[in-house]
């Protein structure tokens, strides 16, 4: 049974199934994985042998690990980088030495390892995961700043940090001048040629992948991967380790000269990251002997401790003066510094390079990042989100209402939702409708709504019910889809004709309504907005005689004949939301309805009969009109 082909599709199963019960338990990924690991590996069930792959593993290691930095790199917008590019640039290169400093001393001190040694392992946990800051950063919900900080990191420090590694291995396997000096020289070689080739290499990918038609259509992904691999091992043949740094800066460029498959290649290389990271952590984890963590004893733990306690506030407090981060911000930087898949990958290579060279250390080196890479991650799971939280850096709860689409209904909409104490923002790609919703005093954001940068400039991390209102249904649909699958929007509604099929989404406002007739209506002024409260079921025997009712009760989906009213919103205690095909009206509820006035009196007759009654001050005007 214990084959290369065995270990590598069970590694890859169990890296999927853990990774997707992580996500339903919301708990760290990475947590998941390395127990898988651990449990499959030698010392469990025995299913996982990661020696079977030989050499391969390795190369697998570094594929994987470039493609999962390029996804990386493409999530960083570089507006955001250039306004944090302070604190960024710090931590990244000054935060790089001094907490390979700090682990060096604390290794050398607390564990009693040689200054090689813990040089080594100083060098293996300066870098902070992306795979793992990024799916913390977002449940923790940070503000843009900090998340940005904490994320721009995790990318950028990866490949500084395996590429320390590299020379800090280097001069341990031949301890001499010569080869520091020649070290050194190569170090800035592999920066200075990798920032170019990344830049270079992103450049002609984004250039393939904006030209329409140049790759053929549903190509662009597979293209995509393989120019990222090529990159990689080009660059490595070039100038050795290069490549590690060369993918990230690639992603970088990439992700910000937007394409028109830009959606679709993020979500490829984000599904694509999703299964590798799994795979490795699982195939590296079950690499690793629970008896050579355990040999580590309370020293170990003493070290990783100095680590998150010591080691990293110093850094952050250096690197972060002067930055204009709050003091706040900096105490959330310094507590949340997961170590991820670089650490453990180049620890695995690292072990692997001092046993073939006769020296001593190697597994106790590669169980010390492991029990690092579990203890940052446990740490920065469990605690960072309470933390955000006490510190007030969390963003506000999800209580922004977007609405597509403007004229109209859309517009009353917004006012009676503002009215009610509920935050609106707006999105169309038409600017004389932004200007007027502008001049009503809303927040608009123009452009495709259906593009991820846009609805990231609505703030839709914050937007709780999107709403898609145009005269296009199928439009409607794909914006309140597109913001759930993309933002996590807890609700989509939207309004569509009747015969739109609704099994997707549910459909806005009670039932269906000639969008485009209410857009005249608006326009000319012929509207008024009443308050209504339910009191009971509707009497049946004072139906209309036209049918103008059939259908407009709970759930009902077929378009009213006269279309004389529209019931926009409900209050119902404290809870204010806008009306849809499920609504089912409770006695107590208030309705904001806006009435076609030429049809005011055959609405209130019709509104009477399903229940509804006039609230006094709208009585009151009435009859001081009439």
């Amino acid at each position: 049974m214990h084959s290369a082909i065995v270990t590598f599709v069970l590694a890859l199963a169990a890296g999927v199934l853990g990774q997707s019960v992580a996500k339903h338990l919301r708990i760290p990924g990475i947590v998941v994985l390395l127990g898988l690991g651990v449990g499959l590996g030698p010392d469990g069930l025995r299913w996982v042998e990661p020696a079977t792959l030989g050499d391969g593993l390795f190369d697998i290691v570094e594929l994987a690990v470039a493609i999962i930095l390029f996804e990386g790199g493409m999530s960083l917008e570089l507006s955001r980088l250039v306004r944090s590019q302070t604190a960024i640039r710090r931590l990244v290169i000054w935060g790089a030495l001094l907490t390979g400093l700090g682990a060096t001393l604390a290794s050398h001190e607390l564990l009693g390892w040689s200054w090689m040694l813990s040089a080594l392992f100083g060098s293996l946990v300066t870098v902070t995961g992306p795979t793992v800051v990024g799916p913390l950063v977002g449940e923790m919900r940070l503000r843009p700043r900090l998340a940005t900080v904490l994320e721009a990191e995790g990318v950028l420090i990866d490949p500084v940090g395996a590429i320390l590694a590299v020379l800090v291995l280097e001069v341990a396997l031949v301890p001499n001048t010569d080869t520091l000096a020649h070290g050194g020289r190569a170090v800035l070689m592999q920066l200075g040629f990798g920032m170019v080739a990344g830049i270079v290499g992103g450049l002609i990918l984004a250039g393939l992948l904006r030209v329409r038609k140049l790759v053929p259509e549903g190509y662009e992904n597979i293209v995509a991967l393989a120019a990222v691999l090529t990159l990689f091992v080009m660059s490595n043949i070039l100038v050795p380790h290069s490549g590690i740094l060369a993918v990230p800066i690639a992603g970088v460029v990439v992700g910000n000269l937007r394409s028109h498959v830009d959606r679709d290649l993020r979500e490829f290389k984000d599904q694509l990251s999703v299964l590798l990271i799994g795979l490795l952590f699982v195939l590296l984890a079950a690499d690793v002997r629970i008896s050579d963590i355990e040999a580590l004893g309370m020293p170990g733990v003493y070290t990783v401790a100095a680590l998150i306690l010591v080691v990293r506030p110093i850094n952050v407090a250096l690197c972060t003066l002067g930055s204009g981060l709050s003091g706040r911000e900096r105490v959330l930087l310094a507590w949340v510094a997961p170590r991820g898949i670089v650490s453990a990958a180049v620890a695995s290579i690292a072990a692997v390079g001092l046993d073939s060279h006769g020296l001593e250390g190697g597994d106790q080196l590669r169980a010390m990042v492991f029990l690092t890479i579990a203890g940052t991650v446990l740490l920065a799971g469990f605690t960072g989100k309470p933390l955000a939280y006490m510190l007030g850096l969390r963003l506000p709860g999800r209580d922004s209402i977007a609405i597509l689409g403007i004229p109209g209904l859309g517009l009353k909409l917004g006012e009676v939702l503002r009215d009610a104490g509920r935050s609106v923002v707006f999105l169309d790609a038409n600017p004389q409708n932004c200007r007027i919703a502008e001049e009503e005093g809303f927040s608009v954001v123009y452009g495709n709504a259906l593009q991820e940068r846009i609805l990231q400039r609505a703030r839709f991390e914050l937007v709780g019910t999107a709403i898609g209102m145009t005269t296009n249904g199928s439009l409607n649909r794909q914006f309140v889809t597109y913001a759930s699958e993309h933002f996590d929007v807890p609700e989509g509604l939207a309004a569509m004709k009747r015969e739109d099929k609704i099994n997707e989404v549910t459909g806005l406002f009670t039932v269906s309504h000639d969008l485009e007739r209410w857009d005249v209506r608006v326009r000319h002024e012929a509207t008024d907005v009443q308050t209504w409260q339910y009191v009971g079921e509707p009497d049946i025997s004072d139906e209309d005689q036209d049918g103008d009712i059939a259908g407009s009760q709970n759930g009902g989906q077929a378009v009213r004949s006269k279309d004389r009213f529209v019931m926009l919103l409900i209050t119902r205690g404290k809870k204010i939301f806008p009306t849809s095909y499920d609504y089912e009206p409770k006695a107590g509820d208030v309705a904001s309805i806006i009435v076609h006035i030429p049809d005011a009196e055959d609405a209130r007759m019709e509104l009477s009969a399903m229940g509804w009654e006039l609230a006094p001050a709208e009585e009151a005007v009435e009859t001081q009109e009439a």
